[in-house]
């Protein structure tokens, strides 16, 4: 994992990295710091580094452990932060990451994933996490909401459509879609963890008009994969959707996780 193109992942950043909710930010933050100050994160489905970046600047000194199975991404990460920061990349896919990769990690992260993932792999993940000091911070679940400023009356059926699609399999199992923030936070208590939640939504408005472009085209695609929708009501809700990109915003909500002992 990850799978996106490095434009997409960049377009997002900006919105993702202010979504983030600025109390769980600095929990994260504590935690890391009261191991030591060079403590080891593990980041799954890292990418270019954003997680990272959303840490800045007191991440400067952690040492950093990136796990991806896309070496283009991973290698990109490494050219923006190598003489900076210290990191360790792992080219491997989420789903065959070895025990060796969570070793000494202080805290492990993922950022707009678990929506992607099964409740059988958060199972397997959790017990990849022994330490009694170990954290987990996951960041940016997608919960299912999608509200415009000026509605639209396919709005509703559009995203039902796309979170339908959102349930699908990404590789990972039945994806847990606008349920993973709910059934991570679930599993995370049954085995002892504090887990503490907060709403990270997206605010998009016309600044953002190219990222709100891409997840128009995005979710109208998704919508027409599960054939819940009749084509010509589609196209005309992406039609009208694109129009007001320049004048209009929307509030995609997200969840935020936070689990520690």
């Amino acid at each position: 994992m990850s799978g996106f193109d490095k434009h997409w992942l960049d377009l997002r950043e900006v919105a993702d990295h202010a979504a983030r909710d600025r109390d769980l930010r600095k929990r994260v933050i504590d935690h890391v710091v009261a191991a030591r100050e060079d403590a080891l994160v593990l980041d799954l489905g890292a990418g270019t580094g954003s997680t990272l970046r959303a840490l800045l600047p007191e991440a400067l000194h952690w040492r950093w452990r990136l796990a991806d199975n896309d070496p283009l991404l991973l290698a990109e990460a490494l050219n923006r932060h190598g003489q900076s920061v210290q990191i360790e990349c792992v080219e491997a896919h989420l789903d065959d990451v070895s025990a060796d990769v969570f070793s000494g990690a202080r805290l492990v992260t993922a950022s707009a994933l678990f929506d992607l993932v099964s409740e059988k792999f958060l199972t397997q993940l959790l017990t990849q996490l022994p330490r009694s000091d170990i954290g987990l911070y996951a960041a940016l679940n997608y919960d299912g909401t999608c509200d415009w400023d000026d509605p639209h009356p396919m709005d509703r059926k559009v995203v039902a459509a796309f979170n339908d699609h959102q349930r699908q399999d990404k590789g990972f199992g039945p994806a847990l879609g606008p349920a993973a923030a709910p059934v991570l936070r679930s599993l995370l208590e049954d085995r002892g963890f504090r887990v503490e939640m907060a709403p990270s939504p997206w605010r998009l408005g016309p600044a953002q008009a190219e990222l709100q472009q891409h997840f128009v085209f995005g979710m109208a695609t998704a919508a027409a994969e599960t054939r819940l929708l009749e084509e010509g009501e589609l196209d005309d809700w992406r039609s009208a959707r694109l129009e007001r990109v320049d004048h209009s915003g929307c509030t995609v909500g997200h969840w935020d996780v936070f689990a520690s002992r």
